[in-house]
């Protein structure tokens, strides 16, 4: 099968970007012939994603999916981020299927984050007036722009949505994806849950040592919630060490309050870790923590670590509950109450013998319901169905 993946860049970025060299190179290896249309290169890794893709590589701005369906000629097409109506329009009138990864809120929401930020409470309205007044989400940051901000159409959004809710299948990340597509007027037969699962790692056990490292790796941005990790940290009785891994813009605000805080000398910022180093911490993390305050999609850290056998500790806010069960595999506490989440972390830090247990639950959890030669097969196997699908669909028509 030829199969073409739009997505608007070539490069590695975030989680969509991993997702889409991931996914093509598993199947590449199965023996699909896999081609790309993105409308720019981050620079990053270029490499890697060029030789995935070396049958069909087109990077031509918005241009870029009329070239690859003229010169690669797919028999279906793997949309993950790209918003340009024209394009949209254009490939539902080829014929082809059209299979759709939802990623993250960008799809329906005008903001993007789902959440408001100035109170960070969490939307749950579907793309409605309301996005313009109150939210003023139309207003967005113009990154690399001369003026700070630019407008954002609420009309073309509108008109995104309608559109996407055409084509054959969407894949969305967790069951809170799912029920946000449903608010928006998606079709549920059309949605299929598929978590971008991670690759697997080796096979590692923490020594959950008396040093109780608790660790939060990703983006220090406001919706991280990092800042509200630090005022729960400052909660917390039992003697601990903390390691924030990542940057971002709200770094240098959140060294500030652990200072202010009393945090010097406890928690350490690290900056940004390449994912090779990761693996040194995991070896001595006691817990990780999510404190996310926007609805995460699904949060692959959390798979991620436990891979590991890691307990995890975080706010109950999007999907991140599809993965974490209370009192389980570590702890689901109710969104921005930091004296909860403190409590939670005492409990974890206070009895190695249950954050053990915790880990190894979220191990057999991660390795029964995410692994990842079934994400594959099953994403093998709907490819083909929608192939065959079209066909047939062809075929009593004519």
């Amino acid at each position: 099968m030829r199969l073409l993946y739009v997505h608007e860049r070539l490069g590695s970025l975030g989680g969509a970007e991993a997702n889409v060299l991931i996914s093509a190179t598993e199947l590449r290896a199965r023996g699909y012939t896999v081609g790309l249309a993105a409308q720019s290169e981050t620079g990053k890794n270029d490499a890697a994603w060029k030789a995935t893709f070396s049958e069909g590589v087109f990077v031509e701005g918005t241009n870029a999916v009329s070239t690859a369906l003229g010169k690669f000629k797919p028999d279906a097409v793997y949309i993950h981020k790209w918003e340009d109506l024209p394009t949209l329009r254009h490939l539902l009138t080829t014929g082809l299927p059209i299979i759709r990864m939802v990623h993250d809120h960008d799809t329906y929401c005008l903001r993007s984050y789902r959440y408001n930020v100035f109170t960070r409470d969490i939307c749950h309205r579907p793309a409605t007036a309301y996005c313009i007044v109150p939210c003023l989400a139309p207003i967005k940051r113009n990154h690399g722009g001369g003026f700070p901000f630019r407008w954002a159409s609420y009309f073309d959004k509108l008109e995104e949505i309608r559109l996407n809710r055409q084509f054959d299948r969407h894949l969305v990340v967790t069951r809170y994806m799912r029920d946000e597509l449903l608010l928006n007027g998606f079709d549920g037969e059309r949605i299929e849950i598929f978590p971008p699962v991670p690759r697997p790692g080796r096979q590692i056990r923490s020594s959950f040592s008396e040093r109780n490292l608790i660790l939060f790796a990703g983006q220090i941005i406001r919706g991280k919630g990092v800042d509200v990790l630090l005022r729960a940290l400052a909660k917390v009785k039992t003697p601990f060490e903390a390691v924030i891994l990542g940057d971002g813009n709200q770094r240098r605000t959140c060294e500030k309050l652990a200072r202010r805080l009393g945090l010097e000398g406890r928690v350490h910022f690290k900056g940004f870790i390449p994912q090779e180093e990761l693996i040194g911490y995991y070896q001595d993390t006691s817990v990780v923590v999510v404190p996310s305050v926007w609805p995460e999609p699904i949060a692959t850290i959390g798979l991620e670590v436990m891979r590991y056998a890691l307990p995890v500790v975080a706010f109950d806010a999007g999907g991140i509950c599809d993965w974490l069960r209370d009192g389980h595999n570590g702890y689901l506490v109710p969104w921005m109450d930091t004296d909860v989440f403190a409590a939670r972390l005492d409990a974890i830090l206070g009895n190695k013998a249950m954050a053990r247990e915790m880990g190894e639950r979220g191990l057999e959890i991660v390795s029964r319901e995410y692994d990842f030669e079934n994400y594959i097969s099953r994403l093998q196997d709907l490819f083909v169905r929608m192939v065959e699908s079209k066909k047939a669909r062809a075929a009593t028509l004519s």
